[in-house]
C-alpha cells in the first residue's frame, strides 16, 4: 500500500511538473519559479569567476541555503576553475551538493556563456567587475537568478547598462542579490534603520574611510601576453578592478548613500600613486580624499588608502542635528545571509533586486575616481551621460588591453590637471 501511494505520489509530481512548465512557457513564468510551484525546491547554480571570492561565496550558498546544487563553472583561466572546484569538494558539507563534471567546467573570454546556458537558476558573478555588466545583462537576458559581488561597474558606460538590465530584471520578476554584505547584516540593518528613524535627527555629515595597507601583485611570467598579465593582476588597472575607491570603499559609500535614501549629485577630490608609484606594476592611485555633495546640500566626506605603516580604519560615521553614531564593522553575518536572502526571495516569490543600490554605489564610488583623477568638480548626471568607457575594444589574450605599458614598461597614470572625466 505504501509502495503504491508512493508511485502514485511520483506520477502526480511528474505530471504536475510537465504543467507547471507548460504554464511557464505560456504564461511567461521562468522554468525554475514553475518547477517551486510543482513542489521541487531544488536550486541549481553556476559559478562565473572563480577566484579566492567566488569559491567563498558558493561555498557560503552551498552551505546554507538548503536544496542547492553546483551544475557549472567558468572561468578565463582553466587553473582558477580546477583549484576552485578542488578546494569546494574538501569541505564534506558541501561536498554532496557539487555536480560538476569536467564538460560542465568552461574556459575563456566566453565561458559564461556556456555556464548561463548549462542550466542553472542562479548564477553568480564573481569575475573582476569590469566584466560585470556584460555577465549580469546576459545573465537576466537568459531568465536567470543572479548573485553578483560588488562593485557592479567601472564606467558609465556600465553603469548605464546595469540599470538597463535592472529594469529588465523586474520586468521578468527576477531576483538579484549584490555582494554589498552590510546591506544584509542584521547589526547594520537595525541600526540604519534607528537613524533614518530620525535617532540623529537631519544628517549633516557623513564620514567614510577604508585606510589600510599596500595589496598583492604577481609577478609577470615570461609566456604571458599583456592581456593574461593584466587579468591576472586585475586589481592594477581600472578597467578591470576600477581602482580602489571603487573595488573596496565602495562598501563605506554604500552604508553612507544607504543611510541617506540617495546617492551624491557631485564630487571633487584629490588623489596620487605616492607611496606605491605603479613604474612596471599597474596604474591605479593608492590614495583617493573625496568630498561628495547630496543634493540637499548635506556632504560626505570620504578617504581611501593603500600604503604601509600609516593609520589604518575601515568605518563610517554619520553626523547629525541630534549627535553621531560610528556604524563599525564589515556586516560579516552578511556574507551568508545576502544568499539566504536570494534563495528564500526566489522560492517565495518576494521582490528582490540589489541591482538598484548596487548601481549607484558603484557609479557614487566612480563619481568620486573621476574626481581625482581629474582634479575637477564632477557632476552626477554629466558623468552618467558623458563618461568615457574604460572597457578595450576587443576581448582577446592577443588583444591590447586599454592601458599599455610605455618602452621602460611602465603604464600611465591619470594626471589632475589632464585627465578629462567626460
Amino acid at each position: 500500500m505504501n509502495e503504491l501511494k508512493q508511485a502514485n505520489r511520483r506520477d502526480f509530481l511528474k505530471g504536475a511538473t510537465a504543467a507547471a512548465a507548460g504554464i511557464a512557457l505560456a504564461g511567461g513564468l521562468n522554468l525554475a519559479q514553475a518547477a517551486y510551484a510543482a513542489g521541487s525546491d531544488e536550486l541549481k547554480i553556476a559559478l562565473v569567476g572563480c577566484g579566492g571570492r567566488g569559491t567563498d561565496a558558493t561555498s557560503q550558498c552551498l552551505s546554507k541555503c538548503g536544496n542547492v546544487k553546483l551544475i557549472a563553472m567558468a572561468d578565463a583561466f582553466a587553473d582558477n576553475a580546477k583549484t576552485s572546484l578542488a578546494e569546494l569538494r574538501k569541505d564534506e558539507e558541501i561536498a554532496g551538493k557539487i555536480d560538476v563534471p569536467e564538460d560542465r567546467i568552461f574556459v575563456g573570454f566566453d565561458a559564461y556563456r556556456k555556464a548561463i546556458a548549462a542550466g542553472p537558476d542562479i548564477v553568480l558573478l564573481t569575475t573582476p567587475p569590469g566584466f560585470r555588466p556584460i555577465h549580469y545583462a546576459a545573465a537576466i537576458a537568459a531568465g536567470k537568478h543572479v548573485f553578483m559581488e560588488k562593485p557592479c561597474c567601472v564606467d558609465a558606460p556600465g553603469f548605464r547598462s546595469l540599470m538597463e538590465t535592472n529594469k529588465l530584471a523586474d520586468e521578468k520578476g527576477l531576483k538579484v542579490a549584490v555582494g554589498l554584505q552590510r546591506r544584509h547584516s542584521k547589526e547594520f540593518l537595525g541600526k540604519v534603520k534607528r537613524i533614518q528613524d530620525g535617532s540623529l535627527g537631519n544628517l549633516i555629515l557623513l564620514r567614510a574611510y577604508w585606510n589600510n595597507g599596500d595589496i598583492w601583485i604577481r609577478p609577470r611570467l615570461p609566456e604571458q601576453t599583456e592581456m593574461e598579465y593584466q587579468m591576472r593582476n586585475w586589481y592594477h588597472f581600472v578597467w578591470l578592478c576600477g581602482d580602489h575607491i571603487l573595488e573596496q570603499h565602495v562598501h563605506n559609500l554604500d552604508v553612507c548613500n544607504w543611510v541617506k535614501g540617495d546617492h551624491p549629485v557631485k564630487a571633487n577630490g584629490m588623489g596620487s600613486c605616492h607611496i606605491r608609484n605603479n613604474r612596471g606594476v599597474g596604474q591605479i592611485y593608492d590614495n583617493h580624499f573625496v568630498e561628495f555633495t547630496y543634493k540637499d546640500g548635506s556632504t560626505m566626506l570620504s578617504q581611501c588608502r593603500q600604503q604601509p605603516h600609516v593609520w589604518n580604519i575601515v568605518t563610517q560615521f554619520v553626523h547629525g542635528a541630534k549627535g553621531a553614531q560610528e556604524l563599525p564593522g564589515n556586516g560579516s553575518d552578511g556574507y551568508v545571509q545576502e544568499h539566504v536572502d536570494l534563495v528564500n526571495a526566489i522560492r517565495k516569490g518576494e521582490k528582490l533586486n540589489d541591482g538598484w543600490h548596487g548601481a549607484t554605489s558603484s557609479f557614487t564610488a566612480i563619481l568620486g575616481r573621476m574626481a581625482t583623477y581629474s582634479g575637477k568638480e564632477v557632476n552626477w548626471k554629466e558623468a552618467v551621460a558623458k563618461g568615457p568607457s574604460e572597457m578595450p575594444k576587443k576581448f582577446a589574450f592577443d588583444a591590447n588591453p586599454p592601458a599599455m605599458p610605455d618602452k621602460d614598461g611602465n603604464y600611465p597614470q591619470p594626471v589632475p590637471g589632464e585627465y578629462k572625466p567626460y
